[in-house]
């Protein structure tokens, strides 16, 4: 799952997104281009409740990457 932060998102946000994350048991890998953050969640993304995620402040959009077949 690649969660895509909004375009000026602060420190605050990605601290409070990475805290989500580290409370519900996922690593993450933290991505930083010249405009956005991108975070690649790690573990088994189905557990995650997307509307929580969703909701939280400076994030853009959530990205579910599909399974192999």
């Amino acid at each position: 799952m690649l969660i895509v932060m909004k375009k000026g998102a602060g420190e605050e946000q990605l601290r409070q997104v990475k805290q989500y994350l580290v409370d519900h048991d996922f690593d993450f890998h933290q991505s930083t281009g010249a405009n956005r953050t991108i975070i690649g969640v790690i573990g088994n993304a189905e557990s995650v409740n997307r509307a929580e995620l969703e909701s939280l402040s400076g994030v853009h959009v959530i990205f579910k990457i599909p399974e192999e077949k």
